[in-house]
């Protein structure tokens, strides 16, 4: 049995063992499982060892709050030093990656919007926001970073320089981000997340812009707050689920060598969504 799974505390919420498992099915894959481990932070070196040498497993990948604490403990690629967290792990190699840059970037490029040389607004500073102006940058969109706490986002600005060269990068109060033109706003923190639905990481006295995409990393509800305010205002929402089901496709062909099948992932990942809500 080729065993993979998700590492984190807690994990009981992760949607990813549906979607993973209703691919390795629909491929024919059936000495393929995907697990939930949950694993404490202050196991983690010794749980990783455990899972590759006696476990089994071919890799995993790693959810909050374990990202940036198993970098200590793999080989991070480029993409994982910029952004400094690693979702997903190899083991025959000892590799890790973050395929929320390419969950994110792919996802977007799903719903044909063009992004390069667009202004973009990027909300938080977070591990999320790292991963979405990484990859925004990369594409050629010129991104400015809005966060409760400047400070914090021009520290991750001055890291993102300083690992991959990001320059395209500027941060702003969301007020002089408003007033700018831009096209496309992604909300990288969990405001408006279950339960406390009805917040929104919009702050209430700014002006929301009209007719701009916007994307919420937020999965869970499926149509959040923001994504309502952006309608209202003669835009168009998306929300993350993509971002997830694309991620964990990524990883999936990181570990089988094979293309995943996302839009089988993608009803898996509504459909367990759906239980969870009801």
């Amino acid at each position: 049995m080729n065993k993979v799974g998700v590492i984190g505390w807690p994990v009981t919420h992760s949607i990813s063992p549906a979607m993973h498992n209703a691919a390795f099915e629909a491929l024919g894959m059936a000495d393929w499982r995907y697990e939930l481990l949950p694993v404490p932070p202050d196991i983690v070196r010794q749980s990783l060892k455990i899972l590759r040498d006696e476990g089994g497993f071919i890799g995993v990948n790693v959810t909050v709050p374990l990202k940036e604490k198993v970098m200590s403990f793999v080989l991070p690629d480029e993409r994982a030093r910029a952004v400094g967290a690693v979702n997903t792990i190899e083991f025959e190699k000892n590799t890790g990656t973050n395929t929320d840059v390419m969950g994110f970037i792919d996802d977007l490029k799903s719903y044909d919007l063009n992004i390069r040389e667009q202004k973009v607004i990027v909300l938080g500073a977070g591990g999320a926001a790292r991963a979405a102006v990484y990859g925004l940058a990369k594409e050629g969109a010129q991104v400015t970073v809005v966060n409760r706490t400047l400070e914090k986002a021009n520290v991750m600005l001055a890291d993102l320089t300083i690992s991959a060269g990001i320059q395209n990068v500027d941060v702003r109060t969301l007020d002089e981000a408003a007033e700018q033109a831009v096209s496309l706003v992604v909300n990288c923190t969990s405001v408006g997340m279950w339960p406390r639905v009805d917040e929104s990481p919009w702050i209430d006295g700014v002006a929301f812009p009209k007719g701009v995409t916007v994307y919420d990393m937020v999965y869970r509800p499926s149509v959040t707050r923001f994504m309502r305010q952006a309608e209202a205002n003669g835009g168009h929402a998306i929300g993350g689920l993509g971002m997830l089901v694309r991620q964990g496709a990524a990883a999936f062909g990181i570990w089988t060598g094979r293309e995943a099948p996302v839009e089988v992932m993608l009803q898996a990942a509504r459909d367990a969504l759906a239980q969870k809500e009801n």
